[in-house]
């Protein structure tokens, strides 16, 4: 693994409060991969940057199996504690090849992450190799327009009294699908969600999923 980066170092600091943080962004990303998420029932799933399991656990209500990597050893930590015994947590950095063999998985779902990645294509690539033919990624992120605007997950640390803005990098809608069709996956849905009750604001929340047909 490499040496903690500061993505990794933030999220240690964030997650004894994440969960009780005011955080729209996450609450509405946790609604969204609910209501409108892949299909995980009786499937192996890889969850990415699991934080400190607010998707894990429901998941794990529905497939077959869970693993759930994160490179942050303090949100690992919360998330162990949350979800226990019923999924396989695995700390490591997405960045680096994946510890799993070849179409061993049918889903992948990464919600919050990518946007801490700067190059998203080998993340695509390590999703296609894993997945079984006909398995799909699942990819939710700070909308690029909400970035644009300055928008960036931060939080407020207690101890220092500094506010902490994670690192971050704007990826925008076509570099995400044109690393998704380059990897040899397809895309088969996206939407933007805007907050409720909000229409014609801008969008929080970009969902892509893509499949692997080949």
């Amino acid at each position: 693994m490499r040496p903690p980066s500061d993505v990794s170092r933030a999220y240690d600091r964030w997650s004894a409060t994440y969960d009780s943080d005011a955080n729209p962004t996450r609450d509405i990303d946790a609604a969204v991969l609910r209501e409108s998420g892949p299909h995980v029932s009786n499937c192996d799933v890889l969850e990415l940057g699991c934080g400190t399991g607010k998707n894990t656990i429901w998941l794990a209500e529905f497939a077959r199996r869970v693993v759930a990597i994160d490179f942050s050893a303090g949100m690992l930590e919360a998330a162990g504690r949350r979800a226990g015994d019923r999924v396989e947590f695995v700390r490591h950095d997405i960045r680096e090849p994946w510890p799993f063999d070849d179409a061993s998985f049918d889903v992948v779902a990464g919600n919050l992450i990518l946007e801490h990645i700067e190059d998203v294509r080998p993340i695509f690539s390590e999703a296609h190799r894993i997945l079984r033919r006909g398995g799909q990624i699942y990819v939710a992120e700070l909308h690029p327009y909400r970035q644009l605007r300055g928008g960036q997950a931060h939080f407020h640390d207690a101890p220092s009294g500094e506010t902490v803005y994670v690192p971050a990098f704007v990826h925008s809608i076509s570099e995400y699908i044109n690393a998704a069709i380059a990897a040899g996956l397809s895309l088969r849905a996206l939407r933007e969600v805007s907050d409720s009750g909000t229409e014609g604001l801008l969008p929080r929340l970009l969902t892509m999923t893509f499949e692997r047909t080949t």
